[in-house]
């Protein structure tokens, strides 16, 4: 029985995802952290034909409205590589209290790890027409505003807001659906 009711509906269409650190952890504070989940979307950009339309990277969770030809596979391989390696990025640092909350907060039916980094599931949603997309992009951009960490979208550095405003963003995207 799957875990979520959440599925990918359409291999080729947009979906807008989301993913979790688990129990809302900070990890994402540090560039070095965010570099390896910008390093795996170019990856699969390059490898996988992923289609990344927009995203924003917070400090414990990221959204992504992405396409591909398998997208629960690319969204399983990202979220496998990224894990692997933050916590080789956290044990090199000596971040011991992070590993250990990491540990202690992993599900017991997760047998083969001593770790869980990221939440289960992605929550995708089908990006069925330009209003939602609109929506959604909206939606990613303006997180970090509502937050309060920047008064406008384009100034805050982990999304796609800076690409969609003229800007030079940090990650390809496409603006073109």
């Amino acid at each position: 029985m799957p875990r979520s009711r959440y599925h990918v509906l359409n291999k080729q269409s947009p979906h807008f995802l989301t993913a979790t650190v688990n129990h809302w952890m900070p990890l994402f504070t540090r560039p070095e952290t965010v570099d390896i989940i910008l390093d795996s979307w170019r990856y699969l950009q390059r490898e996988a034909g992923f289609v990344l339309y927009g995203y924003v990277i917070l400090e414990n969770h990221l959204h992504l409205i992405a396409a591909s030809n398998d997208l629960s596979r690319d969204m399983q391989r990202f979220k496998s590589f990224t894990a692997q390696e933050i916590l080789v990025h956290l044990e090199a640092r000596g971040a011991r209290k992070m590993l250990d909350l990491l540990a202690l907060f992993k599900r017991f039916h997760k047998t083969q790890s001593h770790y869980q980094l990221w939440e289960e599931g992605n929550h995708p949603q089908l990006i069925e027409s330009e209003d939602v997309m609109r929506q959604k992009l909206e939606y990613i951009h303006q997180n970090p505003v509502k937050r309060g960490y920047v008064d406008k979208p384009e100034h805050w550095r982990y999304s796609s807001a800076r690409n969609y405003a003229g800007m030079e963003g940090l990650i390809e995207v496409t603006r073109a659906w």
